[in-house]
């Protein structure tokens, strides 16, 4: 009994030492599942954007190193980048609004890398932050500061003439920035930037008003301003427009291609069309109704219903820029930043305020006597004859005159890209004995010939002209140095440069000496080849 008693509690004891083992057992796999899930738990990887920098990496601590940033802006271009403490920091300047990509490579532990692999990879996709103007059409008492306040806090701000205005770095991102006492009444145009790694963005006008129980309008640009012939205008008013208005629109004068349109409920625009206004004209505004406006001290205000700006007339500088683009001059001229738009109202507006750019000359044997008369920006002889040979072959008046058909020619000859094929001419005569006549063209001379001057009392003129008329045969006919007639027909190959005097073919026994009346006498073979080399617009340059 004894013996079956021990056998029957065998299995009990078996069982009582499993228990503590599978208990053990239990509880490894419990801490091997709990410090799994920590593991797991700690090593994630965290992109997302940050309030100063462009984007923020988070790495915990198990989620081992990041190995690689990169950014990328639109088209995939890459954005060159810092990362310094998690942060990822542009170092070029970023347009607010702009999309922008940011992909991260993390390298994970080898102990973690075999069951998760060696790498994660994150991505983001965002954009940059844009600040916005919380008022645009503000009440300013007199005397007191302007301040625009944005919803988000700004590191710069351009505001002023826009594209021109600069961008101003403040000292700390700041909401509301202030632009100082101004008129009674103004608008601006004022772009920001809300980081430092942004350039400004798109500019928003803003308008501020006095006190006052009347419409008050102000305009932009301001009333009384030279203003360009594209310039779009802005007349903005401390009511909406269809209180102030009605249905009624503004009246342009003198009438001018465009259109008006409703810009905001505040502001009415008008937008140009093709060259826009014409060059040195005054541009009124005739309204509707009577408004309220700054008076000429810009301290009060007074009541009118008509405003004007002044358009001034194309600038020499451009005007020489558009005939050395056209092969009218023998220099070249290289812009020093973007080419002006191949349009007419950026060109239109280039003719009144010349982009800035360098000259240079065509050919490296240019004539002195030719390189002496020239000048940057200032009327000279080179650009009177150049004016003259480009109307010529424009069928225009040649007469030197930059007039409105003269800028629309120009305009229409730099839209289209054209350009004279036929070189640059120029002659000069050499007074002293014995006297030469000499045609140089593109670089090179190709007559140099003897030639005859006028004679005493007859002499002629020192100084350079441009050719003026251009004859393969005509009859000269004037007044003897002793007061007698005389009229010679059939001469040929005759370029008229100064008053009466001219190129042309007269037979002679000898050249070289003064035997003439004023003109510039040549032998038949030498005017029949210089002729096609001196058009209209052809400078001569007698000298001694």
């Amino acid at each position: 009994m004894a013996t079956e008693s021990a056998l029957a509690h065998a299995p009990a004891d078996s069982h009582r030492r499993i228990r503590p083992l599978v208990g053990v057992l239990l509880g490894v796999l419990a801490v091997v599942a709990i410090a799994a899930a920590a593991v797991l738990l700690w090593s994630g990887v965290t992109l997302a954007g940050d309030s100063a920098a462009l984007a923020h990496v988070t790495v915990q601590p198990f989620g081992g190193s990041i190995e690689h940033v990169q950014a990328f802006g639109a088209g995939g271009r890459t954005i060159p980048i810092a990362v310094a403490g998690g942060r990822v920091t542009p170092l070029v300047h970023l347009k607010p609004g702009e999309q922008v990509s940011v992909d991260v490579q993390v390298r994970r532990p080898g102990w973690l890398a075999w069951a998760l692999g060696h790498t994660r990879t994150e991505h983001l996709t965002l954009r940059t932050p844009v600040a916005h103007v919380q008022e645009r059409w503000m009440t300013v008492r007199g005397g007191s500061d302007v301040r625009v306040r944005f919803d988000q806090p700004v590191s710069a701000v351009a505001y002023g003439s826009t594209p021109t205005a600069r961008a101003h770095r403040l000292a700390g991102r700041q909401s509301t920035v202030t632009l100082g006492r101004r008129g009674t009444t103004g608008a601006i145009e004022i772009a920001a930037a809300p980081r430092s790694w942004e350039s400004v963005g798109p500019a928003t006008q803003v308008s501020w008003f006095p006190p006052s129980h009347r419409a008050v309008m102000v305009s932009l640009p301001a009333a009384g301003s030279h203003i360009g012939p594209a310039t779009t205008l802005y007349l903005t008013f401390s009511k909406p427009v269809s209180k102030v208005l009605g249905s009624a629109r503004p009246r342009l004068m003198p009438s001018t291609p465009g259109h008006w349109h409703r810009a905001n409920s505040h502001t009415l625009a008008f937008t140009p069309a093709g060259m826009g206004a014409a060059f040195g004209s005054h541009l009124r505004v005739q309204l509707p109704r009577s408004v309220a406006v700054t008076g000429a001290t810009g301290h009060s205000l007074r009541t009118t219903s008509q405003i004007e700006w002044t358009v001034p007339p194309g600038s020499t500088l451009r005007l020489q820029q558009l005939l050395a683009q056209a092969g009218y001059l023998p220099l070249q001229w290289h812009p020093s930043g973007a080419a002006v738009a191949r349009k007419p109202g950026a060109e239109a507006q280039a003719a009144v305020s010349a982009p800035s750019g360098s000259f240079s000359w065509r050919y490296h044997d240019t004539p002195p006597q030719l390189k002496a008369l020239w000048s940057v920006g200032r009327e000279n002889t080179i650009t009177r004859g150049a004016l003259m040979k480009f109307e010529s072959e424009n069928e225009l008046t040649a007469d030197g005159l930059p007039g409105a058909a003269v800028w629309r020619k120009l305009i229409e000859a730099a839209i289209g890209r054209k350009r004279l094929r036929s070189g640059y001419s120029y002659v000069y005569v050499h007074r002293e004995v014995p006297q030469t006549m000499t045609l140089w063209h593109d670089g090179r001379t190709i007559v140099r010939s003897p030639a005859n001057t006028g004679i005493s009392g007859a002499e002629t003129e020192a100084g350079t002209f441009p050719v003026f008329e251009h004859l393969p045969e005509t009859t000269m006919s004037g007044t003897n140095p002793d007061g007698s007639h005389y009229e010679d027909p059939g001469i040929k190959w005759v370029s008229y440069f100064n008053g009466g005097d001219a190129l042309h073919n007269f037979d002679r026994a000898s050249f070289g000496t003064p035997q003439s009346l004023g003109c510039v006498e040549l032998p038949l073979d030498t005017s029949a080849k210089i002729y096609p080399y001196t058009p209209i617009g052809t400078l001569v340059t007698i000298e001694s």
